[in-house]
């Protein structure tokens, strides 16, 4: 007989730390550091950006596709870090995202991107990028499309 605590442990994602398997997100300067799952069985996932020249436009702050780009990866392994071994993320159906203030090289921001809720085919997250004093730069939320194992390939 199984151990009914064994599907819900936390998925080991540390292979996926740094760069979440994307080149792109540690060339424009993020990195997820640490994730979980909380007592719901929902997942986070918590990191930096430190933007490096490539993430910024010729006024020299970062462009807005940028905190898209961060801010959709985060949400993405949230929710694949809560997810038994075997079912993924498949796409982004749907991203918002709102930029409040102007990120800028020289400062070091914080992600955080949180699964809000897990249904059977899609899964709703946001994600949030703060200074470090914990002021809101951008939030984004997203709706993603969901691949179960027992749906296959």
């Amino acid at each position: 007989m199984s151990d009914p605590t064994a599907a819900r442990a936390p998925r080991d994602m540390d292979r996926w730390l740094g760069d979440g398997g994307m080149k792109i997100i540690g060339a424009v300067g993020g990195s997820l550091e640490s994730y979980g799952v909380d007592g719901e069985d929902l997942g986070w996932v918590a990191g930096s950006f430190s933007p490096t020249e490539l993430a910024c436009n010729l006024g020299g702050i970062v462009q807005a596709g940028v905190h898209s780009l961060l801010l959709d990866a985060c949400i993405n392994f949230a929710i694949n870090a809560a997810l038994p071994r075997g079912d993924r993320a498949r796409a982004t159906l749907e991203l918002k995202t709102e930029t409040m203030r102007p990120a800028v090289p020289g400062t070091t921001y914080r992600l955080r991107g949180e699964v809000v809720r897990m249904a059977k085919q899609v899964a709703y997250g946001e994600a949030t990028l703060r200074d470090p004093e914990g002021q809101l730069f951008t939030r984004a939320t997203g709706t993603f499309l969901l691949q179960r194992a027992a749906e296959g390939a």
